[in-house]
């Protein structure tokens, strides 16, 4: 070990220079590494050096309190290079990434009855094992990570980051209900700090990618990663390279160097005890994965590169996985968006196309529509499937999927909201709110719990509940219609105006104009389909439809009369359509009314039956065009788009977002979210605004209808098509949607992200679909 250097100035030839002299180090702790066990034992290892004489090592610990534990001594003798100390304190709280607990151990060297040298570290009490065919144990329970993939990066220093932005990021991935992050590298110590006080278990790896560090760089660089890192309690894991970047002879080195010989994994590698494979698919077998005998724990899957994966899919692996006791968890890839700032490109933010990683959040941390996903999916709290109808009484079924936590440390509120109408010139209204109490249901138990009911509760339209953890924080927040939405329509002012007035029908040219109150509605008919719309403050580019999505409908005849007030335009149709009769009201306001797939021919069954299949789309579709639109405002699930194998997420309220061409992962100039464009669900109603203040709006009797609103841009960097195709037209009403890939074709990618199938027979009513639509700008 090199001694201290020390500069004195000299004059020489009328200059002071500094001349550099040799002072022998005193004695000190070179590096302690410690070894704390979730029961309060402690083994410390140290380095010591320049042991000059008989010493002491003087040792304790403190909590976050300041509160200081027994206090113990150990005698070393002169010219000792290393040591051991042990002991066991009782009382410590152990750590866990739900309960953080972390002491500050503090160690004197002493030495003619003076310090000589003092270091404190911070650890924390937890034990590790990994058993064979079993699964992982941290404090003798057995985990199940959330965890993601995290490169340091940050746009305006790139790899050059800061204990905020750690703190920042830490913060985030719990926001998620995450437990555990991996990297590709040794990362930052404070990003190790973050996750040492805020809780989240991680994998420290040894760089590698393809290609493995040759055994003489590669032991060093072990060595100073685990020097570095052994101490911090959220590490839990050792990686050896990734992808191919593995050199096996340097294996051994983790156990040589670590006290705690925390296990060794090779990322994208069936190694030792733990399968770590990469990007499984949802049925991935042959005695492995699904039917293996090995621990199962994917380092990386789901990417998510541009929009999509990360939440796609996940709900389906979730469930799949989580049923197999061999799994330990996964980590999807990756955390953020990996962009520069480049100066020499007129400071435009560059994520070189698809080479960088594309992230649940952007490169500023702005959070996209998976980051709502995962953090329902991953929430410790999961309820039972849950439809409020008349004949609910509060009851409700959770499962405690905490690995540590009782659900009785957690707290959990309700609150009744009343949205307003399409018609109505309100604001959302809360009428009720209160506490659930929350009993005690252990990791993995599930219980009923039982909310009281408010006396109005069913005049309520939406009920919304939360729960926070022990610390106050938000868990998630569920929300369920009380209402269906023809119940809904029917409450709301402003659905029937009475007018004096009836509605009157006009023919000329093969065209049939429906009239009432200044607003007109003209069909083709040779076709079935809107011609245009007029309104009072002007025309209406809501026309070139219904044209029907994921069936085929041939138009065939039409008929159109008055019934009493109203005006009607019907039309009958050969294939998947077999009705659409349009009713215009003295007000204006026309309604919609659908019937399909209520006609079946025999394909050789013996009951006439027939099946259709791969549907992936179903629906109807129109144009309206996009440059027009300003803005939408909306009452459904929001306000993030989805697909059909990302549903989760999204919350019933009332929503509104400005038009925006955010291509997720691309525009980091202009990165506005939630995007505006896309499928939206379970879509009460909504009123779309035009730059011409002609505006639309729509209300569905119909439930569990998708708004479909325009179309995503492709990404320009995309090597193969990112996102799914689109209905033609612009604006959709669909009961189908498809699903969105995550990396892998959507057939790998589990039962939500399969297309559906129907199957018709004969003495079916059909699928309905109801749509009030209101030209009249009022």
């Amino acid at each position: 070990n090199a001694a201290e250097r020390k500069a004195d100035w000299w004059l020489f030839g009328g200059i002071y220079r500094p001349v550099f002299l040799e002072v022998l180090p005193e004695s000190h702790i070179a590096q302690i590494k410690v070894d704390p066990k979730a029961d309060g034992s402690f083994t410390g290892h140290l380095n010591l050096e320049n042991i000059d004489g008989y010493s002491t090592l003087r040792y304790f610990i403190t909590d976050t309190n300041g509160e200081k534990f027994p206090i113990y001594e150990s005698h070393i003798n002169a010219n000792s290079k290393s040591t051991i100390i042990s002991t066991k304190w009782d009382g410590v709280k152990p750590w866990t990434p739900e309960t953080p607990n972390l002491y500050n151990l503090t160690v004197e060297l002493i030495s003619d009855s003076k310090k000589q040298h003092v270091i404190t570290e911070r650890i924390g009490f937890r034990t590790v094992e990994v058993r064979p065919q079993d699964g992982i144990y941290v404090n003798g329970t057995k985990v199940v990570l959330k965890g993601v993939n995290r490169h340091t990066f940050w746009p305006e220093g790139g790899r050059c980051t800061n204990k905020e932005i750690s703190v920042m990021d830490v913060n985030l991935i719990k926001e998620m209900n995450m437990n555990a992050v991996r990297v590709h590298y040794p990362t930052d110590k404070h990003f190790l700090d973050a996750c040492d006080s805020l809780g989240i278990f991680f994998i420290d790896e040894l760089a590698g990618w393809q290609n493995a560090y040759n055994t003489e760089v590669g032991t060093k660089l072990v060595k100073e990663m685990i020097d570095r890192d052994v101490n911090h309690p959220c590490v839990i894991l050792w990686s050896n390279g990734n992808e191919g970047g593995w050199n096996y002879d340097i294996d051994p080195l983790f156990e040589e160097l670590d006290p705690q010989k925390r296990d060794v994994i090779h990322g994208w590698a069936d190694f030792d005890d733990i399968d770590t494979h990469h990007y499984p698919q949802y049925q991935t077998g042959v005695h492995r994965f699904n039917d293996g005998e090995k621990i199962f724990m994917p380092t990386e899957f789901l990417h998510g590169l541009y929009d999509e994966g990360h939440g796609a899919g996940l709900d389906d692996f979730w469930a799949k996985w989580t049923s197999s006791p061999l799994f330990a968890g996964g980590f999807l890839w990756a955390y953020n968006d990996d962009a520069v700032i480049r100066t020499d490109l007129n400071d435009s933010i560059d994520s070189d196309g698809q080479h960088a990683p594309d992230g649940i959040v952007g490169p500023f941390r702005e959070k996209e529509g998976s980051f709502y996903t995962i953090k329902e999916v991953w929430a410790p709290i999961q309820f039972e499937p849950l439809m409020i109808t008349s004949s609910f009484k509060g009851d409700l079924f959770i499962k405690n999927t905490y690995l540590y936590t009782n659900l009785d440390q957690c707290k959990m509120t309700y609150e009744l909201t009343t949205i307003p109408g399409p018609w109505e010139n309100t604001k959302v209204q809360s009428i009720a709110k209160g506490n659930i109490e929350l009993p005690s249901v252990s990791p993995g138990e599930t219980r009923k719990v039982s909310m009281v009911l408010p006396d109005n509760f069913f005049d309520g339209d939406v009920l919304s509940i939360t729960a926070t953890d022990p610390f106050g924080k938000e868990i998630y927040t569920w929300t369920w219609p009380v209402r269906l939405t023809a119940q809904y329509l029917k409450r709301k002012d402003g659905m029937y105006t009475e007018k004096t007035e009836p509605a009157t029908i006009s023919e000329t040219n093969n065209l049939v104009t429906l009239n009432a109150s200044g607003t007109s509605i003209t069909f083709n008919a040779t076709t079935g389909m809107i011609d245009n719309v007029q309104t009072p403050k002007g025309e209406l580019p809501f026309n070139n439809g219904p044209v029907p999505v994921g069936m085929k409908a041939e138009f065939d005849r039409y008929e159109s009369r008055t019934e009493g007030n109203k005006a009607v335009f019907a039309a009958w149709y050969k294939g998947g359509i077999d009705s659409i009769r349009w009713e215009m009201h003295p007000d204006g306001k026309v309604k919609m009314d659908m019937v399909t797939l209520n006609k079946a021919t025999n394909d050789g069954g013996f009951d006439g039956g027939y099946v259709a299949d791969e549907i992936d789309l179903w629906g109807i579709t129109f144009s309206f065009p996009e440059e027009q639109s300003t803005d939408i405002t909306w009452f459904g699930k929001g306000p993030y788009r989805v697909y059909k194998n990302r549903m989760k997420g999204t919350t019933y309220n009332l929503w509104q977002k400005d038009y925006n061409n955010t291509i997720t992962g691309e525009t980091f100039e202009n990165l506005i979210y939630p995007e505006f464009k896309g499928y939206h669900a379970n879509t009460y109603w909504a009123t779309i605004g035009t730059k011409n203040n002609v505006p639309m709006t729509f209300a569905s009797e119909s439930n569990n209808l998708f708004l479909r609103l325009f179309t995503p841009v492709e990404p320009a960097g995309a090597l193969r098509r990112s996102l799914p195709h689109f209905p033609e037209g612009d604006l959709s009403f669909l009961y189908e949607i498809n699903s969105i890939r995550a990396f892998k074709p959507t057939n790998q990618m589990g039962p939500q992200s399969a297309p559906s199938s129907i199957r018709i027979k004969k003495g079916d009513e059909g699928v309905t679909m109801n749509i009030w639509f209101d030209f009249t700008n009022k």
